[in-house]
């Protein structure tokens, strides 16, 4: 289906600048625009090419002024970023929706399914399991007996929920991820470890995204809790009896040992290690492969491993490679004033 650029502004609540009756039918990358598709432009990193593009439609801020002649019509915004979301997902809502149950599925009889929704092939439904309206639960996903999953979820290939688990709405679960495995709970006499059963469950709030094969571990008593409007990326391990504070964010390979407690608000970079039974103030931002080893005060800017202010990060970073030399230079400084202490103990 195709748009015209006023039809867009419109929708947006933003500004035409150029011709607005052109009309798009699909998006692509400013740097690689092709005709008869919508751009943005929302790093200045990118803005050589808005001059250059051959989409015929680009997002921009509010705020941006040109330095030379643009071909394609603008259509300014407050954010251009979350503009594009906004008119993709009105896009996507417009495809056909998959909806009923398919055959080779299994669900149980004493499961509640709500309205419009989707099971798909091979997918296993345990007993007084609580499915709301409108989710989707595509092939091979399992969930496990008497999980409670609430409205608009959509439930990936291979997604694998444990018993009794709770699922907000409105909850996206990626393919691989698992929800609700064992902690890694032992105790050790001598040799031998002996398995603590894992006794709780894991409970995701509203709005929660978690991307492909992320893994959060059931309590061992009481509840693994993910709050409103986590967002995880793919390959995260959150460990048992975490709890993660609303809309924080974290990139790819975290890893979150057993009761750590994480504010909200807070973003985490890729190959973060958060040690057990610690606290990460809200609004704390972490950068990427940083390790965690003691509390965080709220709104902490830290790098590194052990992790330590960003700014300190940058300005040890820039001293690092230069660290050979200095060995040298002061080992020649340190032959320099022996040399000096023996002249000057001859002269005595």
């Amino acid at each position: 289906m195709a748009y015209t650029a006023k039809q867009i502004a419109d929708y947006l609540k933003g500004e035409v600048i150029g011709n607005q009756d052109v009309s798009v039918s699909n998006f692509s990358k400013i740097e690689e625009g092709k005709p008869g598709t919508i751009s943005f432009l929302a790093n200045p990193k990118y803005t050589s090419f808005i001059y250059t593009t051959k989409a015929d439609i680009v997002l921009v801020n509010e705020d941006f002024v040109s330095e030379k002649p643009i071909q394609a019509t603008l259509i300014k915004v407050k954010n251009a970023y979350t503009a594009l979301a906004s008119l993709m997902e009105l896009v996507n809502k417009s495809t056909p929706q998959k909806s009923g149950t398919e055959s080779m599925s299994f669900v149980s009889e004493t499961a509640e399914i709500g309205e419009e929704v989707y099971i798909g092939a091979f997918a296993y439904i345990g007993e007084k399991v609580v499915v709301g309206d409108n989710c989707k639960v595509y092939p091979q996903v399992y969930i496990g007996d008497g999980v409670k999953i609430g409205k608009n979820c959509i439930l990936y290939p291979g997604v694998r929920i444990y018993h009794d688990c709770v699922i907000g709405d409105n909850c996206i679960i990626h393919s691989g991820a698992v929800i609700g495995a064992d902690g890694f709970g032992y105790s050790k006499e001598e040799y031998v470890y002996h398995k603590i059963p894992q006794m709780g469950n894991v409970l995701i709030e509203d709005d929660v995204e978690i991307g492909a094969n992320t893994t959060i571990d059931r309590a061992v008593m009481g509840s693994t809790v993910i709050h409103r409007g986590v967002k995880l990326d793919n390959l995260i391990q959150i460990a048992h009896n975490c709890e993660i504070g609303e809309n924080t964010a974290m990139a790819a390979q975290v890893g979150i040992a057993g009761s750590a407690k994480i504010g909200e608000n807070s973003v985490l970079g890729g190959q973060v290690g958060i040690g057990g039974h610690i606290t990460i103030g809200k609004n704390s931002q972490i950068g990427a492969q940083s390790g965690i080893i003691s509390n965080t005060k709220e709104g902490s800017e830290i790098m590194g491993s052990p992790a330590f202010p960003v700014k300190n990060f940058f300005k040890s970073s820039i001293i690092i490679p230069k660290l050979p030399d200095m060995y040298k230079q002061l080992n020649a400084l340190e032959k320099e004033v022996a040399e000096l202490k023996n002249r000057l103990q001859q002269i005595d």
